[in-house]
Parts: structure tokens; sequence; C-alpha cells
């Protein structure tokens, strides 16, 4: 079995969408992400840092569609790590404030995440990790994730005192 290298990201996603406009409204619009380039009404770009793009949005095959049913195979999720905990307050604070539902949040033990649904349907996870050294272990050094809940006022706290 080959292994891949440990330095090795996933550098891009590209997601089918039904209304190209509502879909840049929300990543660009609420998620903070730029437009770095436009196909008229069929494509968008968009990135965080000036990268050429983390997220391609289309509607090539899927103008007017609809979300895959429950229960059908497709993308589950896509995570967007924020680099630290007032980060991800701010990222929390934009959704709140654009009345985005919170469909769950987790203190995973490594990560502390929110998990919210984009305007296509898409699952998206709005994340921070912690200092690997500071990732929960058993005795015997294996790594022990959880699913603890998320203390999302909390988190917002945070945000305020970056003010």
């Amino acid at each position: 079995m080959a292994d891949i290298h440990p330095h090795t990201t996933i550098g891009h996603v590209h997601l089918k969408v039904a209304d190209l406009d509502r879909a840049i409204g929300f990543y660009s619009g609420v998620l903070g992400f730029a437009v770095t380039q436009r196909f008229g009404s069929q494509a968008a770009f968009l990135s965080a840092g000036g990268y050429h793009h983390h997220i391609g949005l289309n509607t090539w095959e899927s103008a007017g569609g609809t979300p895959a049913p429950r229960g059908h195979t497709g993308l589950y999720h896509t995570a967007f790590l924020y680099p630290n905990r007032a980060e991800l307050a701010d990222a929390l604070h934009r959704v709140v404030s654009a009345g985005i539902p919170i469909d769950g949040a987790a203190d995973h033990g490594v990560s502390e995440a929110i998990y919210i649904t984009d305007p296509d349907g898409n699952g998206v996870e709005l994340y921070r990790d912690r200092p690997k050294a500071d990732w929960p272990r058993d005795a015997a050094g294996n790594l022990k994730m959880g699913n603890a809940p998320l203390d999302l006022k909390a988190l917002l706290n945070e945000r305020r005192s970056r003010d």
C-alpha cells in the first residue's frame, strides 16, 4: 500500500449550485471568501488570502436544480479551517447575523466545529484545530476524538473580546 506524502493538502472544492448569485451571496457575503473570477452567470471562483481559488461554484449541470435527497450519495460537507478560535468566533457571528440556522456544533477534542448548510443543501463545517500537542490521547498514545457539545455563546463572547 502506498502512503500519501504527509504535506499533501486538499486544494479546492467545486460545487454544483442552482443559482450562482445566491451561492456567491453565501460564500462571499456571509463566509467572507473573495470572488477572484467570474464567468457570467455560469461559474465563479472564490478564495481566502489571494489564492486563485479555494471554492469553485458552477451551474453547468445544475442551474435551477434541487438538492440531492437524503439517503443518496454525494458530498457530506466541505470544511473550512480557521487559524484560531477568535476567527472561528467571527465566522459564527457572521453566520448568526445572516440568520443562517446552526445545524450542529461540537468539541471534538482535536477541534471545535460548527455545522451549517449552504443555500443548495451542501453541508459546511467551520472549524479550528487545537494545537497538536493538546489533542486528547489514551494511555497508549492513540488519538481519542470526541463529540462533546460546543458552547456557542462562550465562543461568541471570545469574538467580542477582540473588538
